[in-house]
């Protein structure tokens, strides 16, 4: 009984710290849209607290261990918040309680990351710690002085590449309200729009539910900021339709993962990875923005052209829609409005944070153009609550991201790495993007994408730099690549949910979205050889460029497709 009452005291708690989390970021993205310490230092409190509450022990002993864990987020980030300027003023003299302090929170953060990531993050997190206190007995190649364990977390903890570093920043700043904004959105009905309207556009031609999976993929991944929630999302729309028009489970399966990471590549909000990327090259987002779109767009085209001809070869059309695409966007045009109106506001010099609150209010006023989708206060609440939990997935890897990107620093890996991955690719650019995608491969079978392209950015884009490639187009090779690991073997979890769904072999599902995925490992190299690609060079150049890729990508979908086989063969294809 008690333990029943406590439960529904921490939900009233959630609710509450959830709404705090969205009215404190609203009011500061107006007022200071650029994050203080203590705005990162609210928000880490904010999402360590909620970690602890969702992500719960289900003992009461354990209860009592995860209040002295909040108890403990509390002082160590509270700590550093009160006493930001005294701790820079001593840096290098720090006392024994900033030792300990800094001790606490390093490895509350490793907790934090177990609890909602995996044990992965702790092994990665442990093994970059022992790198740091042992670095003198490594390799070599990669070999450093070394320090104490307390020195260490105190370099980790307080300094600006460390736990309150980039990510925290970039959290802060942007990432926390676009999460937010995506669950307003989805509240406000707008999701189901996103799926009607390709339905009545293109669902009754051939390989209709396919290509409405790849617009539809392609509208709400935009916003939603994961390709795993964009499969399942949609997905368990998409799929289904796409099996009863003929398409093999599999395939079926297949498609929906391969469209829907292409919302990562995509504007005005790019998952979370365009505001890193603003961050890390000091470039505005709208910037960023301008050079993603197009990239973008061809990647969907590519997917769109492969469906195409998958479903030509097996002679696979829709069902006509029971409305036509123009009276359901005559109907529902509305809800493209908070989208457009971030996208204007961003291009105008606006701050990302101040256009997710004008995005967020729009969504509020749309929500209340039908009367089953208005965003009252309850659903205020809701949408809160869903825009804090999606949050956590990212905001809990911040302390092991910190202990990562921190020990590299400290131990001049950083600087080493480039010139290590030039030795071993013999200055060939085409054979360090081949490295840079198996090293973000690996390190993406045991973090979040977002992260993997962080840890990766820091260590690779100087090795593509020195290889004479413009900065914002290296980050783009290495943002590009750092999504591979959802639909390549062997983890590739966006295309195990889509095989879940589609209740499909996993492994023959996961090959499949490796399949229609194929511009996902052509990207890179054209941002690396073709200046054009990244708006990098003069009108016509680029114009000529977008021309011949444009054809190009045709052809290439078109001979990955596969439908050019059939002309060997006497009999039809049987699906």
């Amino acid at each position: 009984m008690l333990y029943e009452k406590l439960h529904r005291i921490e939900q009233v708690l959630f609710d509450a710290m959830a709404l705090i989390l969205v009215l404190f970021y609203s009011y500061s993205a107006v007022l200071e849209p650029v994050a203080t310490q203590y705005h990162r230092g609210i928000y880490i409190i904010i999402t360590y607290i909620l970690v602890f509450m969702l992500y719960r022990t289900p003992t009461a002993w354990g209860r009592l261990w995860d209040y002295t864990l909040i108890a403990a987020s509390i002082a160590s980030i509270g700590y550093w918040v009160v006493n930001f300027e005294a701790i820079n003023y001593r840096a290098g003299a720090e006392t024994e309680l900033d030792k300990w302090i800094a001790m606490v929170g390093v490895l509350i953060g490793v907790e934090l990351a177990r609890r909602v990531v995996g044990s992965v993050f702790v092994i990665i997190g442990a093994i970059m710690l022992l790198y740091g206190v042992y670095g003198e007995y490594a390799p070599e190649m990669i070999s450093h002085a070394g320090d104490t364990f307390p020195d260490l977390c105190t370099s980790i903890f307080y300094k600006s590449d460390g736990v309150f570093g980039i990510m925290a920043n970039v959290l802060a700043t942007y990432i926390i309200l676009f999460v937010i904004f995506g669950a307003f959105l989805e509240k406000s009905g707008a999701q189901r729009f996103f799926i009607d309207f390709p339905l009545a556009a293109v669902g009754h031609k051939i390989g209709g539910p396919a290509k409405v999976s790849v617009i539809a993929s392609g509208l709400f991944g935009s916003i939603s900021g994961s390709a795993i929630a964009n499969t399942v999302s949609t997905g368990a729309f998409t799929i289904p339709m796409m099996k009863k028009a003929g398409f093999r489970p599999h395939v079926a399966g297949g498609i929906e993962p391969a469209a829907s990471i292409g919302g990562m590549f995509m504007p005005p909000i790019m998952g979370a990875g365009g505001f890193i990327m603003a961050e890390l090259t000091g470039v505005p987002y709208s910037q960023i923005m301008l050079v993603a779109i197009f990239p973008a767009m061809m990647y969907f085209f590519s997917v769109f052209v492969m469906v195409h001809y998958e479903a030509k070869r097996f002679n696979i059309v829709g069902e006509k829609s029971k409305e036509s695409a123009k009276e359901i966007l005559k109907k529902e045009w509305f809800y493209i409005l908070p989208l457009v109106m971030i996208t204007i506001f961003m291009l105008l010099g606006y701050s990302p944070g101040y256009s997710a609150i004008l995005g967020i209010v729009t969504c509020i006023a749309v929500s209340w153009f039908r009367k089953d989708t208005r965003i009252d206060l309850k659903g205020f609440l809701d949408a809160s609550r869903a825009g804090a939990e999606s949050s956590l997935k990212i905001g809990a890897t911040v302390g092991v991201i910190g202990i990562i990107i921190g020990v590299l620093t400290y131990s001049g890996l950083v600087l080493t790495f480039a010139d290590i991955v030039i030795e071993l690719a013999d200055g060939e650019l085409w054979l360090t993007i081949l490295l840079i995608a198996l090293a973000s491969l690996i390190l993406g079978m045991g973090v979040p994408v977002t992260a993997a392209y962080l840890i990766t950015a820091v260590v690779a884009v100087p090795a593509l730099t020195e290889l004479g490639v413009n900065p914002i187009a290296a980050h783009m090779i290495v943002y590009w690549l750092s999504q591979d690991s959802n639909i390549t073997p062997p983890v590739c979890i966006a295309a195990f949910a889509g095989a879940t769904i589609a209740k499909a072999n996993m492994w023959k599902t996961a090959f499949t979205s490796f399949k229609f995925a194929k511009f996902l490992y052509l990207g890179p190299f054209l941002f690396g050889y073709v200046p054009g690609f990244s708006l990098n060079g003069s009108t016509t150049d680029i114009v000529v460029t977008f021309i011949l890729i444009l054809f190009g990508t045709y052809g290439y979908s078109w001979l990955l497709s596969g439908i050019w086989l059939d002309w060997f063969k006497k009999a039809p294809a049987k699906p």
